[in-house]
């Protein structure tokens, strides 16, 4: 073999291995056939509409609450609003596992709904899935009048085992505090050290007392040092 050839030989190796190494959908099916995941899948679909469309949108929403509650493999499907902004909406869903999401986000029905959203949004629609981290039963009953709180919580990727134990300690100690009717940790599959933080409240007081109690600023104090973006968190009312 003379060295010309040698040389467009090696040239095709090289490149192979940068492709395999630097494709999205190749690195995405070697992570996922490494580490398969099975359980619970929880997503958080967040989404901002026109001012002008918050009537649509709300409908919209219940809409696909009403009929997700139906699918085979839901375990849960709440929409809440923001206090405040209410052309802000939080889907907060749960699936039996992958093979029950996947099915949802296959059907006609849920590609139709999103296409209605991209209609009237005011921001692109941010949906995250995740992981259980801490999380309590699936089935809590919630009065009309809770506040939710959904937290998004971003460390740093060398923390990401930190963050994670200083999250669970804070979801024990919270699930003590008076007036709590959930607390869960949940970890975004695809960016491991990006959490979702989802708390149910009896009352807006209750919910102030626990944002006070030691445990709660030792967390926050906790996460200070490893924290990659704002600590994001914003109360919302269960869409009726």
């Amino acid at each position: 073999m003379g060295p010309a050839m040698r040389r467009v030989l090696l040239l095709a190796v090289l490149l192979g291995l940068t492709m395999s190494i630097g494709s999205p959908d190749v690195a995405g099916a070697q992570a996922s056939a490494a580490s398969p995941f099975t359980g619970p899948i929880y997503v958080v679909m967040y989404v901002e509409v026109m001012p002008t469309a918050v009537s649509t949108g709300a409908t919209l929403l219940r809409t696909f609450r009403d009929a997700v509650r139906r699918e085979d493999g839901n375990l849960r499907c709440e929409i809440v609003e923001s206090i405040g902004q209410p052309d802000q909406f939080v889907a907060l869903v749960a699936w039996k596992d992958q093979k029950a999401f996947d099915a949802h986000t296959a059907r006609a029905s849920t590609r139709e709904t999103r296409e209605k959203i991209a209609a009237i949004r005011n921001a692109p629609t941010d949906e995250r899935v995740h992981a259980g981290l801490a999380v309590g039963p699936l089935d809590a009953r919630v009065p009309n009048e809770a506040v939710y709180v959904v937290t998004h919580v971003d460390v740093i990727p060398p923390r990401k085992d930190d963050g994670a134990g200083a999250l669970r300690q804070l979801a024990d100690d919270s699930r003590k505090n008076e007036g709590n009717l959930r607390f869960e940790v949940v970890q975004q599959i695809s960016r491991p050290n990006h959490f979702t933080v989802v708390e149910i409240w009896s009352s807006a007081s209750l919910l102030e007392a626990h944002s006070m109690a030691a445990s709660t600023r030792r967390f926050r104090d906790a996460l200070a040092p490893m924290t990659g973006a704002l600590y994001d968190e914003r109360m919302y009312r269960a869409l009726d």
